[in-house]
């Protein structure tokens, strides 16, 4: 049996090419270059408001940027998204079933939901156990229980390349865990990540490989090796002391 290291990359390589970002003669982004690698779990990390979110906007093609981000696409090569929250109208009559069903389906979800997607709905909300809340509104769930359901949705179909803003965020311990219990899988399956996240504990422990973004890349490498005090506190000292000072 070959060991998890042997099983071919599931999903594509990604080049981030002196990518720039400017809005409203703000410098978002200037250029950002490294290499994430086939099937590899590649966290960024950096303080708030240093552009991370807006670099994968940019990856999804939501962002108009400068520089160049290849994807080395596959045939057939599904992306999974989860955005860090949903912006939606709360009171709307949606339920949990029917944003799933809409992942699903061109017919309306508010019809019904067709019986060879039920069980595919059925699966992945059991994955972050939300099966039993299907027919709850949207509006009606919590922050961290409509986080479990936007990991679901990115689920629906399975991706080769999962891109994750902070899916814990609003979770208590015990969502979190089962997400980073999924996590885990898929980086087994050798699916290509890309998550931002803000828990070095965590980082150090499950990825691959790490950037730390503030506008420009600051440091990029093997966890290990380049989450030294010194440099955490070089990228994050200016924010911990203004904090400190609240």
């Amino acid at each position: 049996m070959p060991t998890v290291n042997e099983y071919p990359p599931r999903g594509p390589s990604i080049c981030f090419e002196m990518v720039g970002l400017c809005l409203n003669n703000i410098t978002i982004l200037q250029d950002v270059s490294f290499t994430v690698k086939a099937g590899d779990m590649h966290c960024l990390v950096g303080p708030n408001g240093g552009g991370k979110t807006s670099l994968i906007l940019s990856l999804l093609g939501q962002t108009p940027h400068t520089g160049r981000i290849a994807i080395n696409w596959t045939d057939g090569t599904i992306i999974g998204y989860v955005p860090q929250m949903l912006d939606f109208d709360r009171t709307l009559p949606v339920t949990v079933n029917n944003f799933m069903t809409m992942i699903c389906q061109n017919t309306p979800a508010f019809i019904r939901t067709r019986k060879r997607y039920k069980d595919i709905i059925n699966n992945a909300l059991r994955l972050v156990s939300m099966d039993t809340k299907g027919k709850r509104r949207l509006g009606e769930l919590s922050g961290g229980e409509m986080q479990r359901v936007l990991f679901a949705q990115a689920l629906i179909p399975f991706p080769d390349l999962l891109i994750l803003d902070e899916p814990g965020a609003g979770m208590d311990r015990a969502g979190a865990r089962v997400i980073e219990e999924i996590i885990l899988v898929l980086k087994k399956q050798k699916v290509t990540m890309v998550w931002i996240n803000h828990d070095l504990k965590q980082v150090k422990q499950m990825a691959d490989a790490v950037t730390c973004i503030h506008k420009q890349v600051l440091f990029s490498g093997i966890p290990d090796e380049v989450l030294t005090t010194e440099r955490v506190f070089q990228a994050f000292g200016s924010t911990m002391q203004d904090q400190k000072g609240d």
